[in-house]
């Protein structure tokens, strides 16, 4: 324990890495825009979950797919979906998908592939069905949420019991209350990981890409609570995704019925949105790494970087 709160003091006291050439703004639609990582080719628009920021897509300097993406034919557009406004508290998950990415993918001068990470693959699937894109791929998306343990489910349903009240006053739920769903997954790994950043050197390369990944992990603006409510007590309660009973724009999320390429890209070793949860639509690729290991890890670009601009080429070839 000590061991694990000298590292805990040694990253809340750790220098931080400017970020290099932020992108620019390609397009916004209120709180949300397009950050447009240059580029030429077709645009791919990379879709985040609401839980944590973005920039996990663009962790660091030298560990960026969408940088790396910009030089392999292609221009990456991230989607930043803003902080909440105090108006949106009654704004769903699938509210964000009709009022600020759809008007932002209409924004654009062609079409586009969409590729969404963790719960943005599931928003990104009901953009879809709304807006035929030239490509759909998902990593590590949750879509069957009866795929999930039954303890996170258990976990999950005393944590909304107990955040409810507090959220619907806000009319927002806290990142921090998420993340103690995300800490009692692995509780001993979390004390592990300060126990041995607290023996690296504070100036290193190593040290800089932990405090990176920390900081986005537990980083973000709060989910509005109708955001909240419907992940927990409609897609985690329901499984509505998973029955076929999501609908965006009023017409059903049916990944079968999508006319284009669906690429599905799972984890077996995911703990966070695990193997059993996912659509498996489409092309299914799965991959032997963590939730966060597949997009920043030692083998990324390896093991899904370069197998998805190569997958992205020949789909968009026909």
């Amino acid at each position: 324990m000590k061991r694990a709160l000298a590292g805990l003091r040694v990253y809340q006291a750790a220098p931080r890495r400017p970020r290099i050439n932020p992108p620019p703004v390609r397009v916004s639609h209120g709180r949300a825009r397009l950050l447009d990582y240059g580029g030429e080719g077709a645009s791919v628009v990379f879709v985040p979950s609401l839980i944590n920021p973005p920039t996990v897509l663009d962790l660091a300097e030298g560990n960026s797919l969408l940088r790396w993406l910009a030089g392999q034919g292609f221009n990456p557009l991230l989607m930043d979906w803003g902080a909440p406004l105090a108006e949106e508290a009654k704004l769903t998950v699938a509210g964000h998908v009709e009022r600020l990415l759809l008007p932002l993918l209409d924004a654009l001068d062609r079409p586009c592939h969409l590729v969404g990470y963790c719960l943005g693959g599931t928003m990104a699937a009901g953009a879809a069905t709304a807006r035929a894109p030239l490509s759909l791929t998902m990593i590590a998306s949750p879509w069957r949420f009866d795929g999930f343990p039954e303890d996170a489910h258990e976990g999950l349903s005393a944590l909304w019991d107990q955040a409810h009240p507090a959220a619907q006053a806000l009319g927002a739920l806290p990142m921090e209350v998420l993340q103690t769903a995300f800490w009692k997954l692995d509780p001993s790994r979390t004390v592990r990981k300060f126990e041995k950043f607290a023996t690296l050197e504070p100036e290193s390369d190593a040290a800089a890409a932990f405090v990176a990944l920390e900081d986005w992990a537990n980083g973000g603006p709060p989910l509005t609570f109708g955001a909240g409510q419907e992940l927990i007590e409609e897609l985690f309660g329901l499984n509505v995704t998973g029955k076929g009973e999501w609908k965006i724009c009023g017409e059903t999320v049916d990944l079968s019925a999508l006319d284009c390429p669906v690429l599905d890209i799972v984890s077996s070793t995911d703990r966070i949105v695990p193997e059993a949860s996912a659509a498996r639509a489409g092309e299914v690729w799965t991959l032997a790494q963590g939730h966060v290991g597949m997009i920043v890890g030692g083998r990324a670009r390896q093991s899904l970087w370069e197998p998805l601009a190569t997958w992205l080429s020949q789909v968009q070839q026909g």
